[in-house]
């Protein structure tokens, strides 16, 4: 198993960190995640055979770069819609 501290841009709610967490673990071998907003890092666990690179893409087409990486317009507009998502899957958790 590796273990990762993986510091992203975009991050601003929970909404955003919902999105995070069940999109990266649908990733198969991906076996904890865990998102801090204080710090803007996305704390991960994954099997061997699963490749940094694999989880760094994934963020990046949430709207979620790695912090070193450009952050344009368009990656900051997926931040929003991704951000939108996981406030309204966080809202029907609440009204189940």
């Amino acid at each position: 198993m590796i273990e990762e501290k993986i510091i992203v841009a975009n991050l601003k709610c929970t909404g955003c960190a919902t999105t995070i967490t069940h999109d990266l673990l649908k990733i198969n071998g991906v076996k904890h995640v865990d998102v801090i907003l204080e710090e803007n890092t996305v704390d991960i666990t994954y099997e061997n055979d699963l490749t940094r690179k694999e989880i760094i893409d994934k963020l990046y087409t949430l709207g979620y770069p790695e912090a070193t990486e450009e952050n344009g317009l368009l990656l900051q507009m997926k931040s929003y819609a991704s951000c939108m998502i996981g406030r309204m899957n966080n809202m029907s958790k609440i009204e189940d």
